[in-house]
């Protein structure tokens, strides 16, 4: 909801300049020849750059990705109601109805104890609302969402219906079993069986982090900032040492990696 006419008229402002883009007589010639499937990229990409801004605890740069990100959101809204298949006024609407409906403790009468019984009503309501015509838990989880995300659904979908373990210790020994059947096809050298051994590896550490309560993109996204903070260290210690990459050995590297370990805390 707008708080005020400035808001208002801030967004008024922006669909304007998205109906001048897209004007057929006076419009941007490159605007004019885009879909939902040519700016989809572009949607990802800021998405990616908003959750980056708040990585960086970038106030300034998360306000203009938050820009860049609602101009996304016009932007198909836009091209809908060109073809006349809905409106940003249909979009926003829809979103308000679903966020009123899946609050039945805030917008109702209904009681949660806390955020567990929460989660569980918000999944039960999202599943009525899949309607009849669902065939399985997992219906309904987008197939481009990036693998690890997929995963963490999926399993948590699969949780709800007691698919799942009754603790992390069990999580933990179906991670054990996994990399013993990854050894299992390295010594076999079957590519496609190294393959289909590695991503179990990859979703049982998953369900691990689901019931470590903890977001398997957080933690690899913070390993790999980790690794490169690390990395760099051990680059300028390479260059003051005026060595040259292919004449340390293995254990040089161990040693110039441990120093930047500890360099870097």
């Amino acid at each position: 909801m707008l708080n005020n006419q400035k808001d208002k008229e801030n967004i008024s402002s922006i669909i304007e300049i998205l109906k001048a883009l897209r004007d057929p007589d006076i419009g941007c010639p490159w605007d004019l020849e885009q879909t939902f499937e040519t700016i989809a990229p572009y949607t990802l990409e800021e998405a990616y750059e908003v959750v980056d801004a708040i990585s960086r605890e970038d106030l300034d740069g998360l306000k203009d990705e938050l820009g860049d990100l609602l101009f996304q959101v016009i932007y198909h809204a836009q091209i809908a109601q060109e073809i006349g298949a809905f409106s940003l006024s249909d979009v926003v609407a829809g979103v308000c109805k679903k966020m009123i409906r899946r609050h039945p403790h805030v917008f109702g009468n209904d009681e949660v104890a806390n955020v567990a019984s929460q989660n569980k009503k918000w999944e039960e309501i999202k599943r009525k609302e899949r309607g009849s015509d669902e065939e399985s838990v997992l219906d309904g989880i987008a197939l481009a969402l990036p693998a690890l995300v997929r995963a963490k659904k999926l399993g948590k979908r699969a949780a709800l219906v007691g698919f799942d373990w009754d603790n992390q210790a069990g999580a933990r020994d179906k991670v054990n079993e996994e990399l013993i059947e990854l050894d299992a096809a390295i010594v076999e050298k079957d590519t496609n069986s190294i393959t289909a051994e590695m991503g179990d590896v990859f979703l049982s550490l998953v369900s691990m982090c689901r019931h470590l309560d903890i977001d398997p993109e957080v933690c690899l996204s913070n390993a790999n900032l980790k690794f490169e903070e690390r990395f760099r260290i051990l680059e300028k210690n390479v260059i003051a040492s005026e060595e040259k990459w292919e004449d340390l050995s293995e254990s040089s590297l161990g040693v110039l990696w441990q120093n930047a370990k500890r360099d870097a805390k």
